[in-house]
């Protein structure tokens, strides 16, 4: 039996997580978040490791809202860099595996081709910026068996996210206003948790390994409406807004779409298509 540790459990990816948890019966998973387990103090972590006797993390938990992050600088580093930190030291000095979410917004956004792994991080966002010191710290650390994974435009039938926003908006508007210029890739949860889940037994490299995964395919935040509303069937009328008409705390970036090249040759995994899974989410909610 393989027992895991996943952070952030209650947030999208965390309960999709547990969801998908009861097709694995090898593993038993310790679904926690900062009400049991605070992961900010390595000693109380390291005792609950230690307790549990867990060899793997799953490190869902992160300070995620992009807009209050720039006025609180103090509580995204926390949780996005030292909590990071202290997880992957942990990981280290009990040789355990570790499994770290991060996000396309360590880009700039200036590209127009699929991110690599190994292009140059540029973030334009105290978000961005305390999620790649975390991956920093994790690269600094070098515990073996770790892997860090970012992901771009999250969505769940838990939680808060834009296809929930767009549902609700729809139930008292008749017209909508939505983002043209920012092109990025959807990720539904459940697919990214159950590729986690996957490959935990293939983990196996000495130093850090970074993967990208979304769904497959591109579009725009006013594309990503537009079929919400369609396969919904829902009649509103949506207006393509430009970002400059649309002005947000945090800088957003205008081209997020992350190339998957290695982590499907890796894994050898599949990954579907964004409006196919978009229509699964849907029916599920």
């Amino acid at each position: 039996m393989t027992n895991i540790l996943v952070t952030g459990a209650k947030g999208q990816l965390g309960s999709e997580i547990k969801e998908l948890s009861t097709l694995f019966k090898l593993y038993t998973l310790y679904h926690t978040d900062y009400n049991n387990l605070d992961i900010t103090k390595h000693s109380v972590v390291d005792e609950f490791i230690e307790s549990n006797n867990i060899s793997v993390i799953i490190n869902c938990a992160a300070y995620t809202a992009v807009d209050k992050a720039e006025e609180n600088l103090k509580s995204s580093s926390e949780l996005n860099s030292f909590a990071v930190k202290n997880l992957a030291k942990i990981a280290k000095s009990k040789n355990l595996k570790l499994i770290h979410i991060s996000t396309d917004y360590v880009f700039n956004g200036n590209n127009y081709v699929p991110y690599l792994e190994s292009d140059k991080t540029d973030p334009q966002s105290i978000y961005g910026i305390t999620k790649l010191q975390g991956e920093n710290f994790i690269k600094d650390i070098s515990p073996n068996n770790s892997i860090i994974i970012r992901t771009s435009w999250v969505y769940s039938s838990y939680g808060n996210n834009f296809v929930k926003t767009m549902l609700g908006l729809s139930e008292s508007k008749d017209e909508l206003g939505v983002i043209v210029d920012q092109i990025g890739t959807p990720t539904y949860a459940k697919d990214l948790a159950l590729v986690i889940l996957q490959i935990i037994p293939k983990i196996s490299n000495n130093t850090p390994e970074i993967y990208h995964y979304s769904n497959e395919g591109v579009c725009s935040w006013f594309d990503f409406s537009k079929a919400i509303f369609e396969i919904k069937n829902i009649d509103i009328r949506v207006n393509a807004l430009d970002t400059s008409q649309y002005p947000t705390p945090a800088k957003r970036p205008y081209f997020s779409v992350l190339n998957k090249t290695k982590i499907k040759n890796k894994f050898q995994i599949e990954v579907p298509y964004w409006k196919d899974s978009l229509k699964e989410c849907l029916n599920k909610l």
